[in-house]
């Protein structure tokens, strides 16, 4: 790890005073479980870190007439919890619930979530978010096994954020302050696929910092549905978070977004498409499965994902619907 000056500032607008005009100048440290790492690797190696693990606005939970306010300092254990987000949006506590380490979940911060970095072993190990060598991928022909296959490249890294299929789905909203001011973005275009290797997983600017979330207000039925080799200490394969807005018994309209197969969260209308109008029954939920990975491009070591993700879709479809009986 690299030498480098530590603030610790006591206000949003301390800390994006601090902040740097382009990326690999100054990091910004909350829970610190991602960020430490790569800073030990060397794959980050700023010269100012900006602790705002004690700035008080960005911590808490608070229900408004609006939706559901969830600061960027909130831990996973907290949101996995909270009665409110547990009432209003099920999928996204159960997201924070399934992260498996105690520690993580009680170190770990929402804010920290959505803007860790890929953890592709290939990026991991200095060859970049694209994995180039000599002009050519080192992927489609690698070990690609935990590989994206939706996005058809060249980023075959998968998003690791856990809770961004659920936010993506419930339509919720990012808030992003630098000292120019605030600016709203929704949940499905902070994620974004990189043009290049200089580039960013996300929306944020180096010059920003994510203060807070907001989850919309309005009646859904929710649920996430996680795949893992194993359940401790483990990356999910693959995930599925569902969100229906029903009219009745049937399905009015639906968000159905898969996480770790693609480089961002990936949202299926052809699934949406395959249960509106209908009641969930285990042959729609399974017909949306299907349609959910009918556009997959598996790499070399990967298609048993395309299996994992329809049965996550179908199985957060049955445990969305289970909260309408």
């Amino acid at each position: 790890m690299q030498a480098f000056a530590y603030a610790n500032p006591a206000t949003v607008q301390e800390a994006v005073a601090l902040l740097s005009a382009k990326w690999g100048e100054t990091d910004v440290l909350a829970g610190g479980t991602d960020l430490i790492s790569l800073m030990k690797e060397n794959l980050h190696t700023p010269t100012r870190v900006v602790n705002i693990k004690n700035i008080k606005e960005l911590e808490g939970i608070r229900k408004t007439a609006a939706g559901i306010r969830i600061g960027a300092l909130v831990t996973m254990d907290e949101l996995a919890t909270n009665a409110d987000v547990k009432a209003a949006a099920q999928s996204l506590s159960d997201a924070a619930a399934a992260i498996a380490s105690p520690q993580i979940r009680h170190m770990g911060t929402v804010g920290g979530d959505l803007c860790q970095r890929p953890r592709c072993w290939y990026y991991r190990q200095g060859f970049g978010l694209f994995a180039m060598k000599d002009g050519k991928s080192l992927i489609p022909g690698g070990a690609n096994q935990y590989h994206a296959i939706f996005g058809g490249g060249p980023a075959y890294f998968v998003s690791a954020s856990s809770l961004g299929p659920a936010l993506v789905a419930l339509g919720a909203t990012v808030k992003l302050v630098s000292a120019k001011g605030p600016r709203q973005v929704p949940a499905a275009s902070f994620f974004v696929v990189p043009p290049d290797e200089t580039s960013r997983e996300i929306a944020l600017h180096p010059d920003e910092i994510l203060t807070e979330i907001l989850i919309p207000a309005g009646a859904v039925l929710s649920a996430t549905y996680e795949v893992r080799q194993k359940e401790a200490l483990d990356w999910p394969l693959a995930t599925a978070s569902v969100v229906l807005h029903m009219r009745g018994n049937v399905v009015a309209s639906a968000k159905i977004v898969m996480g770790h197969v693609a480089p961002k969260p990936w949202d299926s209308p052809e699934a949406a498409q395959a249960i509106a109008g209908k009641t969930i029954t285990a042959e729609t939920a399974e017909a949306a499965g299907k349609a959910a990975v009918s556009g997959a491009q598996p790499l070399s070591q990967n298609a048993y994902k395309v299996a994992l993700a329809r049965v996550a879709v179908k199985r957060a479809l049955l445990e969305a619907a289970k909260q309408k009986a």
